[in-house]
């Protein structure tokens, strides 16, 4: 089973930027998607961006221009860069990790991501 640990979370003003952040360990193979979720309470967990490991990236529309998603293969992490943040955005933002021939995604623990007015 892979294990992902999140950082980078925080309180923010609306405007501000944040890096999140998440490695993978444990039984790493054929990692094929990475990405990130989030969910407010009270609501479904939502896609907010994802990485393929041939960098082809896909994002939410409400994101999109505003968050950028990265990817270090070697490594085994991937990032969002948040930018232009506004109170909506609020949430805890979980990273996943997919692999090959296994159908549930590896989570992390979350991170939460608050942004003031």
């Amino acid at each position: 089973q892979v294990h992902m640990v999140e950082s980078g979370g925080g309180l923010v003003q609306a405007g501000g930027s944040l890096r999140l952040s998440c490695a993978a360990s444990g039984s790493i193979f054929d990692i094929k998607a990475m990405g990130w979720y989030r969910q407010v309470q009270g609501k479904q967990r939502e896609l907010v961006a994802a990485i393929t490991r041939g960098g082809i990236t896909n994002y939410a529309a409400a994101v999109q221009g505003r968050f950028t998603i990265s990817r270090d293969n070697a490594e085994n992490t991937v990032a969002l860069q948040v930018n232009s943040l506004k109170p909506e955005d609020t949430a805890v933002y979980y990273c996943y990790a997919e692999q090959v021939g296994i159908v549930l995604k590896s989570w992390g623990q979350g991170t939460q991501v608050t942004v003031s007015s």
